[in-house]
């Protein structure tokens, strides 16, 4: 029942989905790599980023890869997301803020809102979702938790 949105200009490519190759000590919202024309790249679950319950994976399951930009250079990252709906024209006066709720409502991952007549649409900002310091922080949280003997120490 929810609808996001991001900037056309960002997508490098909509793929039918394929699992990605899962990596060890990865947070939870990164499902793992997959190549992307000769390099790898990283593959972001939204469910899990958004902390929103899961779902199957189904024929209209794609991975969206994007382009970010961090520190000054352009990366590119998948998002697997439940399905790809409408390619929309919106003009800039059309997009409002996101709602001001204070610590209630977590904005951080939101450039902000339109209305399309059935629906409100959360427009993502990619960088701020996909910035890698922030899967780095969220990796050392994981990494002081795992070294505190919450993990298994098994080999490989």
């Amino acid at each position: 029942g929810e609808h996001y949105g991001l900037d056309i200009l960002r997508v490098r490519e909509i793929r039918a989905w394929q699992a990605p190759r899962a990596l060890p000590n990865l947070p939870a919202f990164i499902s793992g790599v997959m190549d992307f024309r000769g390099g790898v790249v990283p593959v972001i679950d939204l469910r899990k980023r958004f902390n929103l319950e899961t779902a199957g994976i189904d024929r209209e399951t794609v991975i969206i890869v994007v382009n970010v930009q961090h520190a000054g250079q352009e990366l590119e990252m998948g998002m697997v997301v439940d399905r790809v709906a409408d390619v929309v024209d919106v003009k800039p006066d059309e997009v409002r803020p996101p709602p001001a709720l204070g610590a209630q409502l977590d904005t951080r991952f939101m450039s902000g809102m339109i209305s399309l007549a059935d629906r409100m649409v959360v427009l993502v900002d990619v960088d701020r979702m996909l910035d890698p310091d922030s899967f780095a922080q969220v990796l050392s949280v994981a990494g002081d938790e795992n070294q505190s003997g919450g993990a298994d120490d098994g080999a490989l």
